[in-house]
């Protein structure tokens, strides 16, 4: 790990036997070589990062994100391949990936394609996950012998308006946009999507929305910002 990526990750090497258990190697996607080493000898592998543009929120365009993402992709696979050793590969994207598309059907699988859009509106709809069953649905799927092809991983879907009963309800000190201020909103809703291949293999969801919520808002107080 190169010297100045040092404190970045203190976080991680301060957990429980994070000092004695854990490796942390320099890697940057855009230079798939850098793997190599860090996948040696593994038989597992989780790809769960993608590279972040230069000029993040300014108008990249598509192609090149897409681009550099494919690209790192890719060059993980390679290393897994080139290492001998990796038997499965657990590759993480968002749930954009199907969503957001023109096909007008309520609730979508793993079967569905994403439809890229010149624009994307604000969603008033969204797709819910424990970050806790994220990391647990990634193990289980490293470990489920029977695995293969795309996995949903969402155990709720909440509108903006069902979002403002609720935490309004939930946290009534902090100021959450009312049902009358939101009822001009307009946007792109996209379809519902469906964990059922998740859940038909074994899994099961631990957390619901009060959980997401109560880490959210006390991660929020911790880092100052409520």
């Amino acid at each position: 790990m190169r010297p100045e990526h040092e404190r970045d990750v203190s976080f991680l090497t301060s957990l429980p036997g994070g000092s004695e258990r854990l490796q942390v190697f320099y890697a940057d996607l855009s230079e798939p070589g850098d793997f190599d080493v860090a996948i040696k000898g593994c038989t597992g592998v989780f790809h769960v990062a993608t590279p972040l543009p230069r000029d993040f929120g300014n108008g990249e365009a598509e192609e090149v994100v897409i681009q550099g993402a494919a690209d790192g992709t890719l060059g993980i696979l390679k290393a897994c391949l080139n290492s001998k050793t990796v038997k499965r590969v657990v590759y993480t994207s968002s749930a954009s990936a199907i969503a957001l598309n023109d096909s007008g059907v309520e609730m979508m699988d793993e079967s569905y394609e994403r439809c890229d859009q010149e624009q994307y509106e604000l969603l008033i709809n969204t797709s819910m996950v424990h970050i806790d069953d994220v990391a647990r649905a990634h193990i289980f799927l490293l470990e489920y012998p029977a695995a293969k092809g795309r996995y949903i991983c969402s155990s709720d879907i909440i509108t903006i308006e069902e979002m403002s009963k609720f935490l309004s309800a939930k946290y009534p000190e902090y100021s959450i946009p009312t049902l009358e201020y939101l009822k001009d909103v307009e946007g792109f809703k996209i379809p519902g999507v469906s964990s059922k291949k998740l859940l038909d293999s074994g899994f099961k969801f631990r957390y619901g929305l009060d959980e997401m919520f109560d880490g959210a808002i006390q991660c929020c107080k911790e880092k100052g910002f409520l």
